[in-house]
């Protein structure tokens, strides 16, 4: 395990502070789930004031580690997917070279991961989030809409299956290669709700040290859906603990997120139903 990490390690969720750079606006995929947006006040992921050079996100990063000697953590996770934007490699080379204390992670999709890999240990990058939501072609065209690989577009169970092949050999590589993997998935009722568990059998297997279950937040395509109750979150989360180490602690946090994350108001969802509270 490398230095504690506050999305990664209780104690360290109390007491170390992240930076979010929004400097990775683009993304290869289409989540039913997901809402893009730049310049709204809305608390939760994909969501920034506003997208920064990597030149400008160095600067952000140097003022806040000077009014917050807490800030061990630099990160890009979007708003969009951070491997499909090149700002997001530039931006950690610049930290590199003129922060080298700091922790680097992501958070992505996974597409890319693989191929990817190479240029992020060579960063330095020590942390990698990767978001799955099935291991079920079946039930993954259910969850996405299409996405983009090497100039096409696929769509349905095609689509579902590329993306779950390559979530799950890149975190088998990137567990091989000495990453710490953590691996979100967004928990919809009536759709991946019985389907988690075996999600978790997946990445377990694959090298992933922590999952994270988060409630979904109607939305997109999915607006029409209903979150999860606080009880079906528990047994979801209790009936995988048995399998892999889980992440109770998550505030679903913006894509420009600054500072210790215990100090922050939990997301849109979890603001409105108390999802979370019940965990922080």
């Amino acid at each position: 395990m490398n230095l504690p990490h506050p999305c990664y390690d209780s104690d360290a969720h109390y007491k170390i502070g992240r930076v979010h750079l929004p400097v990775a606006p683009f993304c290869n995929i289409r989540c039913n789930y997901c809402v893009r947006r730049i310049g709204s006040i809305e608390n939760r992921p994909a969501v920034a004031n506003k997208v920064i050079s990597p030149r400008k996100s160095l600067k952000l990063l140097k003022a806040t580690i000077n009014s917050d000697s807490r800030i061990q953590i630099a990160a890009v996770a979007g708003p969009g997917d951070p491997l499909a934007n090149d700002t997001t490699f530039a931006t950690f080379d610049l930290i590199k070279q003129e922060l080298p204390q700091l922790q680097l992670c992501l958070s992505t999709n996974g597409l890319l991961l693989t191929e990817k890999l190479p240029d992020l240990l060579k960063l330095g990058v020590k942390y990698i989030t990767v978001t799955v939501n099935a291991i079920s072609a079946d039930i993954g065209q259910k969850i996405y809409t299409n996405i983009r690989l090497k100039g096409q577009i696929y769509k349905g169970s095609k689509a579902a299956s590329i993306l779950i092949d390559r979530q799950l050999e890149g975190i088998y590589q990137a567990a091989k290669m000495g990453f710490v993997v953590k691996v979100n998935s967004v928990l919809i009722p009536e759709i991946n709700d019985q389907h988690l568990i075996e999600v978790a059998k997946e990445i377990k297997s694959a090298g992933a040290y922590i999952m994270n279950i988060m409630p979904l937040i109607p939305m997109g395509k999915f607006s029409c859906l209903r979150p999860p109750t606080i009880e079906e979150l528990k047994k979801v989360r209790e009936e995988c603990s048995g399998i892999i180490k889980q992440w109770y602690l998550c505030k679903q946090c913006r894509a420009d997120a600054v500072g210790v994350p215990a100090e922050e108001a939990c997301s849109l969802l979890q603001t409105k139903t108390n999802i979370g509270c019940v965990y922080c």
